[in-house]
């Protein structure tokens, strides 16, 4: 399909501006002479129809969960509810600029209050922060917290180092090394959770802290998790809970009573707000009573009738987003939390339990199911009975009109498909999912040329992925 560059004729419009009454150059004069292009900008040049039927067949081609089941493992696809959307913009919310004065938006900042205490009561912990504009900005924010928490104590000098388990999710150890500490990855142990032996070996007085992902990327929940919160504390450091995986436990447990010292939520993921297109995202914080201190400031705070900006922390790491973070997604998921209720946010775990384990029962004879015990919202199934690619497998699952699943993650098993179904897919999805995976397990026997060919009806057939990589096409050359 041609780039909009391609289409149309020279000197068509999709609409037509007035003109101004002001010169040419009375018009340059406000701009300083080394801003002045020196040549026009190229612009596509198309009637409105054109760009009306370029942008709506793109939109075609492409696959959100709007459009089919989307059981992309670890990411939490799952539908989002028009109510949410519908409620926010029916509100006059959109049209505030941050820099209202406060008494002028404290209907917003009411509702980012309230949204900020459901989300304390779900992470049982005393303190949050809604500005981290998403989930691995929250792991960096958090690690932010305990670099500042050290260095209050005089310990960040030989602090330096962050346990991470090797199921943990991939921005993890990035978060880390970011915020200057140093990453000791921690194997896992026979069954898929965290090997206390090598726990407790890498324990020190050099330790800053430990990054878990709870359940893990293997969907399993460390039956451990309390034995392994204490051992980090007894030797000084802090429990950092990864929480993209919420939805396996949302209503049922929390992690401040698991002995989480840092809960980061994903918005996108289990409270339902937009997701996919790099954002809109939102990655609030929960934080135990020892890092109250250091929350990014400005807060918002109840003073009587009235709410305020508060930047009263001397200790806090200052701020990590403008003005009060991505508010509009936060108002879509205060939104879903009234809808649903402390019935329905239960009842969001349990069908995501669910829906997990029927496939992965389903899949476990036609794929090698490493981990084959009871899962919480995902599973981790592998290609390699089959002799063929993670890969392979996703690109035939396309022609089945299914998106793929998460591949080649978590790195601990070969050849790795991670599926997560969510809660909001109907038993028939499931089935007919399971259904072109189970004759995707046929053909990798007994016509594999089929799956190494994959796709052969999708809008765009399979690419040159190292070429693509070595030689990336970034934009539209003009000529």
């Amino acid at each position: 399909m041609p780039t909009i560059y391609r289409k149309g004729r020279s000197g068509r419009r999709a609409i037509r501006f007035p003109g101004t009454k002001a010169s040419e150059g009375k018009i340059l004069e406000a701009i300083p002479e080394g801003l002045r292009r020196k040549e026009p900008p190229w612009l596509p040049e198309v009637s409105q129809g054109e760009l009306v039927r370029h942008y709506t067949a793109l939109s075609r081609m492409n696959y959100g969960v709007d459009t089919g089941f989307y059981p992309l493992g670890s990411c939490t696809m799952k539908y989002n509810p028009k109510l949410n959307e519908e409620l926010v913009r029916s509100l006059p919310f959109g049209a505030l600029h941050p820099l209202f004065p406060e008494d002028a938006v404290q209907g917003i900042l009411e509702a980012l209050w309230e949204l900020g205490e459901f989300l304390k009561g779900i992470a049982g912990m005393p303190g949050v922060t809604l500005q981290p504009a998403a989930g691995a900005h929250g792991e960096l924010t958090g690690m932010l917290l305990i670099k500042r928490y050290f260095e209050d104590r005089g310990e960040l000098g030989r602090r330096t180092k962050i346990l991470l388990p090797d199921s943990a999710h991939g921005t993890n150890p990035a978060s880390a090394a970011m915020a200057g500490f140093q990453v000791v990855s921690i194997p896992s142990a026979e069954d898929g959770t965290v090997d206390l032996g090598a726990l407790e070996g890498a324990l020190g007085d050099d330790v800053a802290g430990i990054m878990m992902t709870v359940p893990n990327t293997l969907g399993i929940f460390e039956r451990n998790i309390l034995r392994i919160t204490e051992l980090v504390h007894d030797a000084g450091g802090l429990c950092y809970f990864d929480g993209a995986n919420l939805n396996a436990f949302l209503g049922r447990a929390r992690p401040g009573d698991m002995g989480a010292d840092i809960f980061h939520f994903n918005l996108h993921k289990t409270f339902s707000t937009p997701h996919g297109g790099g954002g809109p995202g939102a990655g609030p914080l929960a934080v135990s009573e020892k890092l109250l201190p250091y929350l990014p400031v400005p807060r918002i705070v109840r003073d009587g009738d009235r709410f305020v900006l508060s930047y009263d922390l001397p200790r806090s790491i200052g701020k990590v987003h403008p003005f009060f973070g991505n508010a509009l997604v936060c108002l879509r998921a205060l939104a879903y939390i009234l809808t649903l209720g402390d019935e329905g946010l239960r009842e969001v775990s349990a069908g995501a339990v669910l829906a997990a384990n029927y496939l992965r029962v389903k899949l476990r004879e036609a794929y090698e199911v490493p981990y084959d015990g009871l899962c919480k919202h995902e599973f981790v199934a592998s290609t390699r009975n089959l002799g063929v690619k993670a890969r392979d497998v996703a690109k035939r699952l396309i022609d089945y009109g299914f998106h793929p699943p998460t591949v080649y993650f978590p790195l601990i098993v070969e050849e790795a498909l991670m599926i997560e179904p969510t809660e909001t897919e109907t038993k028939e999805t499931l089935d007919s999912f399971v259904e072109a995976m189970t004759r995707i397990a046929e053909e990798a026997r007994e016509r594999p040329e089929l799956l190494y060919e994959a796709p052969h009806n999708a809008p765009v057939r399979r690419l040159d992925e190292v070429k693509a990589a070595r030689e990336p096409v970034l934009r539209e050359e003009r000529g």
